[in-house]
């Protein structure tokens, strides 16, 4: 199979940067490379892998060749463009909101649901960043025991709201956070609230963990999301009651051996992880796995992971990977 060409669009943003140190690292294999944006970053440059390219602006014969399409541009980007991709004959990769729900749309967790790529439309949505970190240690211990109910609690980092949410922390500034500061702080709301009183985030986490883990609506899942002042990683507190008794030893043989998670649970001696081990680290990182005290066949974990990482760039890289491996690309041979 020869290798794809690839375009990157909204490559200057936080996550379009990581997703291009993620290409490098993993020495991801392409014929041709294009970095795509607005017209206002056309013509500018930008260097990856010692060379430096020219920003193409992203209008529809720019696609015209491409094969995959990494893109984390914003949902209203996304929409506006993905005629014109999917009918160049690219796939495209995309890290918004735009798609998700979408029925004929995969949802997908490259390593957990790797099957559902088989039957995409041009289309694969990478999941929320609290989302995506959950699945790859949830994936087993619900093969296992299989999940009846679950209750999230997330502590979201300021990455997961850009760049303007990254420079209210460190500089004390309100640009993203105008309300309330996030400096010495948590704020109990992240993105906009819904009729049904929870927010459109925490309603994100209910909605893809079903689509991804193909959940009946039986399974009942709450969540509530807050915004901590924490520069990368995501922290969640997961409260699991399962069909069938889980004890925390076998849940860390399960999570032990699972695909990209690393368990660290030694809590005598204060061995647990924390956003800071997780920032610039690909695994999922689960510790204080514990008997829950309120339910039956109850297992509680902390888990936490590099937002940018695995909560967008990694996976977005990861399902181009697949889709290669897979030979799931129409222009590829």
């Amino acid at each position: 199979m020869s290798n794809p060409n690839i375009a990157i669009l909204g490559a200057t943003g936080v996550v379009g940067q990581e997703i291009l140190k993620i290409l490098e690292e993993r020495n991801f294999l392409f014929n041709n490379i294009k970095f795509l944006a607005s017209a206002r970053s056309a013509g500018k440059e930008i260097e990856f892998k010692g060379k430096k390219y020219t920003i193409e602006e992203a209008t529809p014969k720019a696609f015209e060749g491409v094969d995959i399409v990494l893109a984390s541009a914003g949902a209203a980007t996304s929409k506006a463009l993905v005629n014109d991709i999917v009918k160049a004959g690219a796939v495209l990769v995309d890290n918004s909101s735009a798609f998700r729900m979408e029925p004929d749309v995969p949802l997908v967790i490259a390593g957990v649901n790797d099957e559902d790529l088989k039957w995409h439309k041009g289309v694969v949505a990478n999941p929320n960043c609290s989302t995506s970190q959950l699945m790859l240690p949830l994936k087993p211990l619900h093969e296992y025991g299989t999940i009846k109910r679950m209750i999230v609690t997330t502590y979201q980092s300021v990455s997961g709201a850009g760049k303007d949410a990254i420079d209210d922390l460190r500089d004390g500034t309100r640009k993203k956070f105008a309300k309330h500061p996030i400096n010495f702080n948590l704020i109990p709301q992240i993105d906009v609230f819904l009729e049904n009183g929870y927010t459109k985030e925490e309603m994100k986490v209910v909605n893809e963990t079903r689509k991804i883990l193909h959940l009946s609506d039986d399974v009942k899942i709450s969540c509530t999301a807050v915004r901590v002042p924490v520069y990368i990683s995501h922290s969640e507190v997961v409260n699991i009651e399962f069909e069938r008794n889980i004890t925390p030893e076998k849940a860390r043989e399960i999570l032990t051996s699972a695909y990209g998670v690393e368990v660290i649970d030694n809590p005598e001696n204060s061995e647990y992880p924390t956003p800071i081990d997780a920032a610039g680290k690909d695994p999922v990182y689960v510790g204080r796995i514990r008997k829950g005290l309120a339910l039956d066949n109850e297992l509680v974990m902390w888990v936490v992971a590099d937002n940018l990482r695995i909560g967008a760039a990694l996976n977005t890289v990861r399902i181009a990977e697949k889709l290669v491996e897979m030979n799931l690309i129409k222009n590829v041979k």
